[in-house]
């Protein structure tokens, strides 16, 4: 015995632009490939909402980059054996990735 369920108004609350989507794959790929191309480098990294991490970019996928903190801040962060955290971030959400010597 089935149920049909009475029909619903779906009611979109938001669409992004096509120009915005593709302009943030776009944003999303060119950071993937610079991230990647300096895996196991020490970056200083900057998000939208302001926030700044140091560390060594040790995983990149297609929607995130992993970074290595020693000194880890909030909760955002996977603890290990060691003083180390893994922080985990949003490749679009990125402003600013600098290369440290």
């Amino acid at each position: 015995m089935s149920y049909q369920y009475p029909a619903t108004q779906e009611r979109v609350l938001y669409h992004a632009d096509p120009n915005v989507v593709t302009t943030l794959r776009s944003i999303r790929d060119r950071v993937y490939q610079i991230s990647s191309t300096h895996l196991n480098q020490r970056v200083h990294v900057q998000t939208l909402d302001g926030n700044t991490y140091e560390g060594v970019i040790v995983h990149v996928d297609s929607r995130h980059v992993c970074i290595r903190v020693s000194q880890p801040s909030g909760q955002r962060a996977f603890f290990g054996p060691s003083e180390a955290a893994i922080l985990t971030l949003v490749l679009f959400e990125l402003l600013v990735i600098v290369l440290l010597a």
